[in-house]
């Protein structure tokens, strides 16, 4: 399974990319919504994990831009954002998102995000995955 990870900062993605990689998945990164949408363009993502505050396309735009695709609707997204406020995560849950994990987060918190979504996606009928 190929995961992205959107994120301006590199450290983050770095991060983020060792977690998902010591647990056997594929990762690819980007650092903005703009660089995502075109890594989803030239990769087979199945899984994406993204920040909120970015620049050139923040990922409310960005999630917002796949569910409105009738082909990337179904790619499962996590925000992994630093906003705690209740506000921004009802703002990422009306966008999209499946899944809102705050900063900081561990290897632990990421994985039981993904696990829990996917099995979710498979008990529904593995669509999308």
């Amino acid at each position: 399974m190929k995961i992205l990870v959107v994120d301006d900062d590199k450290t983050t993605r770095k991060l983020l990319s060792l977690y998902l990689k010591g647990k056997g998945y594929e990762v690819v990164t980007a650092e903005n919504g703009l660089d995502a949408i075109e890594k989803v363009g030239t990769e087979s993502v199945n899984f994406i994990l993204t920040d909120m505050n970015m620049p050139y396309m923040d990922g409310i735009e960005f999630t917002k831009n796949i569910k409105s695709d009738p082909v990337l609707k179904s790619i499962p997204i996590v925000m992994v954002t630093t906003e705690a406020d209740e506000d921004e995560r009802e703002r990422a849950f009306k966008a999209g998102v499946d899944e809102y994990l705050v900063k900081p987060v561990n290897a632990e918190q990421v994985t039981e995000a993904v696990v829990k979504i996917l099995k979710k996606i498979f008990k529904g009928g593995g669509a999308g995955v």
